[in-house]
């Protein structure tokens, strides 16, 4: 008998769900009234832009035996279990165990990959892995804010993100577009992304062997945010502080 109730509960595993999620149950929207398979699935098909909120979901429909109830991890009727793992809090449910699910109580929303290999950062807002933890730049809720590359909103994404040194956030797959396109700078600030040492070096020789006399100029730099006067070469302009080339010419500036 315990078998069987064994077998039932753990039926079809992995064989219904979405594009999103893998569970044996879609939920009611509070805020419509109609069923979808996720939260996701609610908010990609929304004419009007408005969002569901997790935690207001009441009730759900179990997709072996379709029947309708309080949320719940085991369907009151046939006893299947409508997700491996289940947040009370979240109202969500996920069959793929192996993608380690934790509950963050600081975020206040379920996250994936495992509790012991992240943190969260008070500052920031976030949980970030723990390589980055005491490694990375702090900006103040810089996850609740859209990615600057495709503008999905980055705090509850089920994409992979990267902090750049900067401390700004976006997807990591919009990241790597970016250096696909020889864009070495955060699109938020322009700070460099990464050391450019060696691509400076190389600018440098390049500047020296096609040096041309063009007066005094401006700059501001973007690495280090200071304002210099230096020469201005035909090449690119160098930062008299940092080195840096990561630069652009302003005006100059207004005595008091």
């Amino acid at each position: 008998m315990e078998h069987d109730a064994e077998a039932r509960r753990g039926f079809a595993r992995m064989g219904f769900g979405c594009k999103h999620y893998r569970r044996r149950c879609r939920i009611r929207a509070p805020c419509c009234g109609d069923v979808f398979h996720c939260r996701h699935c609610h908010n990609e098909s929304t004419k009007d832009g408005h969002e569901l909120d997790r935690h207001a979901v009441q009730s759900v429909i179990c997709l072996v035996c379709d029947t309708e109830q309080p949320v719940s991890q085991v369907c009151c009727n046939c006893g299947v279990c409508m997700g491996e793992y289940f947040c009370r809090t979240c109202k969500f449910f996920d069959d793929d165990v192996d993608k380690e699910h934790y509950h963050c109580k600081d975020c206040g929303i379920c996250r994936v990959g495992g509790r012991e290999n992240f943190f969260h950062c008070q500052k920031c807002g976030s949980c970030y892995s723990t390589t980055l933890q005491e490694k990375h730049c702090c900006i103040e809720n810089s996850m609740k804010n859209n990615c600057p590359i495709c503008y999905e909103y980055l705090f509850d994404s089920l994409r992979e993100t990267s902090v750049l040194r900067c401390g700004h956030t976006m997807h990591l797959q919009c990241f790597h577009e970016m250096l696909k396109h020889d864009k070495f700078s955060c699109p938020i600030c322009s700070t460099s992304i990464f050391d450019m040492d060696k691509f400076l070096r190389a600018l440098d020789a390049e500047m020296e062997a096609s040096y041309c006399y063009m007066g005094k100029g401006w700059i501001v730099c973007y690495d280090c945010r200071d304002t210099t006067q230096v020469f201005s070469g035909v090449t690119g302009h160098k930062c008299c502080h940092c080195q840096s080339h990561n630069t652009c010419r302003v005006a100059p500036p207004v005595l008091p």
